[in-house]
């Protein structure tokens, strides 16, 4: 095989239709646009969805439904919810085990809520804190573990 030997498969290719080359060809004079209107003119054509000047179908539909990819990956949890945990250090995946998070989530960050201070002290391993937790938890005798 050489390069100046090769050929497209039979019938692949089509050779384009020559408008305009007389009434023989059956696509001469208007070239198969017929005669009037906006579409036998040139730049004749609207845009797309365009239903001649009524309001469109994509304007005419209520607009709804976008979850930002953040949402389905990132969460919070209230450090009151860790108050009842045994395990220790409290990781992503005992909080997965515990159905308190989506299986999905992969960042979790910990905030305070009503809570002022801990009734006993939680070792967090691979969470985000808030700096008013972190002080929290510090303050019980716990820690937080990158």
């Amino acid at each position: 095989m050489h390069l100046n030997t090769l050929r497209p498969a039979a019938g692949s290719k089509k050779r384009p239709v020559r408008v305009g080359r007389g009434t023989g060809c059956g696509n001469g004079k208007t070239c198969g646009r017929g005669y009037n209107g906006q579409h036998s003119r040139s730049g004749g054509y609207q845009k797309v969805g365009f239903e001649g000047g009524q309001m469109p179908l994509q304007r005419r539909l209520p607009k709804y439904g976008f979850k930002a990819l953040k949402a389905l990956y990132r969460t919070e949890v209230k450090i009151g919810v860790l108050q009842g945990f045994s395990e220790v250090p409290i990781t992503l995946e005992a909080l997965k085990k515990a159905n308190l998070i989506n299986q999905n989530i992969r960042v979790v960050k910990i905030i305070a809520g009503r809570e002022t201070s801990l009734s006993k002290p939680l070792i967090l391993q691979g969470f985000k804190v808030t700096e008013q937790v972190r002080k929290m938890i510090e303050k019980s005798g716990g820690e937080v573990k990158m």
